[in-house]
Formats: C-alpha cells, sequence, structure tokens
C-alpha cells in the first residue's frame, strides 16, 4: 500500500476552510490534527464561538487542537509525536518558532493569498484591490522564520476587476488555493519541484486592517475611491460622515464628468443614486447603510434620508 503523507492543517477563519477540505479528500494524504484558534466571544451575547476551520474540521471527524500558543513545550511535544510530513498553514494567526517549523519530516508549506513576494503580511487581498492591480493570486511556500519570506513552490493568478470586492477575491483565492495546495504537496512528493528563494529587493508588506482605515478621503480621484470601497467591503467597510451620521458605502461608479464641484459635495441625488464630486471627476453611491443598520440601494436609502442639494460628506 502506498504511503499517506501525513499533514497537519493550520488555519482559521473561512479563507482555510477550502483547502482543508480539499486536503481531507485526497486518498494520498492524511490530515492527522487540525491546528486552529481557541474559541473567541462573538456577537453581541458575547458567547465562544469555534473559528470556521474548526467548524469544517469536526464535520470531517477530524481532529482539533487549539492552544493559545503553538509555541509552547507541550504543543511541540503534541506535534512531534504525530511524526507529519508536512504542515499545511493557511492564515493560522500565530506565528511558529523556528524550533515549530522544523518538526515536518518534509516542510512547511504556507497558502499565501499574493504573488510574493509582493504583499507579503496581514491583508494582501485588500491591498491588491485599493492600488488597482489587474492580478493576484496565491503563493505556496515553504515557511521560514521571517513573516512570507520563505522559499516559492507554485504560484497561480486571477483577474481583478473594477467590480470585485474583497469578498469576492477572497473566496476566489481560498478555492484557487485548495487547487494549489494539493498540486504542491504532490509535486513535492514527485520531486518534480525545488523551492526557489524569493527577490527579497521585491518585497513589499500590508499591515492588518484597522476599522479606521475604511474613512473615504474624498480629495482622492473617483477610480481611486471605488477601489478603496471596494477593498474595504466587507470588513472594515467604507465609511464617511454626513454631519454627525456615519454613511457605509458598498458600492459606487466612476462618473469622469468634470463637476465643477469641490471634493466631497453631493451634487445631485436622483433614481439612479447619490452623486458626489471627488479630486477627480465624481461617482455616484449605488449602495450604503445609515443608522437604520440596513443595506440599502441609494434610492430606497433616499427615500428615508433626505439629502439637500450641495450638502457635503467630510472630506478627510
Amino acid at each position: 500500500m502506498k504511503h499517506r503523507a501525513h499533514i497537519i492543517y493550520m488555519g482559521t477563519p473561512d479563507f482555510s476552510v477550502p483547502a482543508l477540505q480539499r486536503l481531507a479528500a485526497q486518498d494520498d494524504f492524511h490530515v492527522s490534527l487540525v491546528v486552529t484558534q481557541p474559541d473567541r466571544p462573538k456577537g453581541r451575547g458575547k458567547k465562544l464561538a469555534p473559528s470556521p476551520v474548526k467548524t469544517a474540521a469536526l464535520k470531517l471527524g477530524l481532529d482539533v487542537y487549539q492552544p493559545e500558543s503553538l509555541n509552547s513545550k507541550e504543543a511541540k511535544d503534541k506535534l512531534l509525536s504525530l511524526n507529519p510530513d508536512f504542515f499545511v498553514v493557511a492564515a493560522f494567526g500565530q506565528i511558529l518558532s523556528q524550533e515549530i517549523l522544523d518538526i515536518p519530516k518534509l516542510y512547511p508549506v504556507n497558502i499565501h493569498a499574493s504573488l510574493l513576494p509582493k504583499y507579503r503580511g496581514a491583508s494582501p487581498i485588500q491591498a491588491s484591490i485599493m492600488n488597482m492591480d489587474e492580478i493576484t493570486g496565491i503563493t505556496t511556500m515553504v515557511m521560514a522564520k521571517k513573516m512570507d519570506a520563505g522559499d516559492l513552490l507554485l504560484s497561480t493568478s486571477t483577474p481583478i476587476s473594477g467590480l470585485d470586492t474583497a469578498q469576492d477575491i477572497h473566496d476566489r483565492l481560498g478555492l484557487i488555493g485548495a487547487d494549489l495546495i494539493v498540486q504542491t504537496l504532490h509535486a513535492i512528493l514527485d520531486n518534480s519541484i525545488t523551492p526557489t528563494p524569493q527577490d527579497h529587493s521585491k518585497a513589499t508588506y500590508v499591515k492588518m486592517l484597522k476599522k479606521s482605515d475604511g474613512k473615504i478621503d474624498w480629495n482622492l480621484s473617483n477610480r481611486q475611491i471605488c477601489a478603496h470601497i471596494n477593498a474595504m467591503t466587507p470588513w472594515p467597510g467604507a465609511f464617511t460622515h454626513l454631519g454627525s451620521k456615519i454613511i457605509k458605502i458598498y458600492k459606487a461608479t466612476p462618473s469622469d464628468t468634470a463637476t465643477g464641484h469641490e471634493p466631497s459635495v453631493i451634487f445631485k441625488c436622483n433614481k439612479e443614486g447619490i452623486q458626489v464630486a471627488t479630486g477627480k471627476g465624481s461617482l455616484t453611491i449605488l449602495e450604503l447603510m445609515g443608522t437604520s443598520g440596513k443595506r440599502l440601494k441609494a434610492w430606497q436609502f433616499l427615500c428615508g434620508h433626505k439629502i439637500d442639494p450641495f450638502e457635503k460628506f467630510d472630506s478627510a
């Protein structure tokens, strides 16, 4: 009987679920343990909730381990006892020590949501949309102690359209990553791939997003603002203020017609949407949310929220 490669899988959010499911479905792989973050308080009631990866792992009948830190002696001993061929890591949420990375007999492999060395770090999907890149992708790499700096294995790309939100790209890359990790592990086992060092001189870095990163700067061009809205959807959400009220904007489309108005001026409201002057051209808001807490089409919003001509959103 052919040896089944033993895998310890590490991941936490929705992004990590498709790869786990795909690996568990392979006859020549055995997922001996799934490591994910401890249950965290969630929602208004702050009840402890499992991570998406834990939920998926339990449905697959897999063992789950949830240490506060994977770098403890207890965790190290547990991982060593399983004698894994591979770690597969996708958005796990903890930094692993070199001692832990040295445990697999073959490699610790990471699934990263960018075309490395571009966009190392915590928010590569949002960065690719905000910077109006034409493509993004998934890279598999051998993990190193320095974040996202390990040797490259395989990569695959996907186009970004002007309509794609971070949620759209997130979902697409999750599925692409699931395919790519299976290809990667098979290529390693077949000796048909050689890890390639990254060109560190071309590395760029992106930070973890904060809620405040969603604030819209109306002095930017219409296309930059539309890209920002797409990048911030669904979280942290692109927002602005109208008077004292916070307005979240989910969808907008640019127009290059000159308006003659200063950035942030709302110069027209009709069934097409809410038209706002920007640093270059204008944009039409198509979907938004006010104090009601409901995401509405612009015309629905206007039925309950009168906007006087030439009111302004806050501009910075």
